[in-house]
């Protein structure tokens, strides 16, 4: 029987952003990020029947730029996820339907061949929204509920960069 996990389990999911668009001082980039992320099941209390909260307890992805520009970018946790925000919500219970609302804040490191690193902070969460047939996901499509602006972690009014998009597979990779 189609269920949601168990509290405590850590569920680890591989993520493959293709062709993200990034905007970075003023120029537009596609990039391909790869990497992870690992997910600890929590109670939800505000709906514990029909859904769990997911911890964030690791979250790594990175991206080249193309030739001609060098460099890579990586989005990484910025600390441990003390306060849970992403919910997974059985919404179905037969055929099985999921809606994992993945909430999160990361810094997102932009390494050129000149210069120093550029480092940078989600101004608000990111918010991805994935609907499922089972979870762990394999292979499915998570959208961008809206842009994620990246700023200066020294001053949150000036916009670095901002992903316009972020059209994720999630684990079965």
């Amino acid at each position: 029987m189609p269920g949601l996990p168990p509290i405590g389990a850590e569920i680890p999911c591989s993520r493959l952003a293709i062709n993200t668009p990034v905007r970075y001082k003023g120029q537009l980039h596609s990039l391909d990020f790869r990497g992870g992320i690992k997910h600890r099941v929590d109670v939800n209390p505000n709906d514990p029947i029909n859904s769990v909260r997911l911890r964030v307890v690791g979250h790594r992805v990175s991206a080249d730029f193309p030739e001609g520009v060098g460099g890579s970018v990586t989005i990484e946790q910025n600390e441990i996820d003390v306060d849970a925000k992403s919910t997974l919500s059985l919404t179905q219970q037969f055929p099985p339907k999921y809606e994992h609302r993945d909430i999160l804040s990361f810094t997102m490191i932009f390494d050129q061949p000149e210069g120093d690193p550029v480092v940078t902070v989600t101004k608000e969460p990111m918010v991805l929204i994935g609907q499922l047939t089972q979870y762990p996901p394999r292979g499915d499509l998570y959208q961008l509920e809206k842009p994620v602006e990246l700023v200066d972690p020294e001053d949150e009014t000036k916009v670095i960069a901002v992903i316009e998009k972020f059209p994720v597979k999630v684990g079965g990779l």
